[in-house]
């Protein structure tokens, strides 16, 4: 049987618990790698172009005070930080913002980063809705399945690249 949005049926505490559960095993879990692997990938490159201070040159500034904001509300000791940079306190569509911004060095790089812009784009709202607890369709899922495998096989290729280090931020 095919696990279906536990909104369209009579309340059932299973079914809540076994949406979770599928979107945990079949979608969150892409989405993790997804953002995870672009913020990694631009890190690398920008690292690579502009130097380890790339963050406080490329990043506009009404993003770098939200995101300076954000890590206020984390109280050290209590909370788990999301990571040492800064770049993990952004969002996927932020991810987007940055390498539109940074086009013209990232497409040194990536030569299609126009289309890895779009690709994002593509799958900012069904990220939204799995971030929110909401239960993506079948044309959502499959974007995000589409996006995963690329991201896969876009950093296959560049962990080959020798002039590119791949860096953790």
């Amino acid at each position: 049987m095919a696990i279906q949005d536990f909104r369209n049926f009579p309340f059932a505490r299973p079914r809540v618990e076994g949406c979770g559960r599928f979107l945990g095993h079949r979608t969150y879990w892409k989405l993790y790698a997804i953002e995870n692997c672009m913020r990694v990938i631009l890190h690398s490159i920008l690292v690579a172009q502009i130097g380890p201070d790339w963050w406080d040159t490329s990043v506009d500034p009404a993003t770098r005070k939200a995101i300076d904001s954000l890590k206020q509300s984390y109280k050290k000791g209590i909370h788990t930080l999301p990571g040492s940079h800064d770049i993990y306190y952004v969002y996927l569509s932020d991810l987007t913002k940055i390498m539109t911004t940074t086009r013209n060095l990232i497409v040194k790089v990536i030569a299609d980063v126009d289309t890895w812009i779009v690709k994002m784009e593509g799958v900012r709202i069904p990220r939204n809705l799995v971030g929110h607890m909401n239960f993506p369709n079948t044309a959502d899922r499959s974007r995000i399945d589409s996006l995963h495998n690329e991201v896969t096989t876009l950093m296959q290729k560049l962990e080959k690249e020798p002039e590119l280090k791949i860096r953790i931020p």
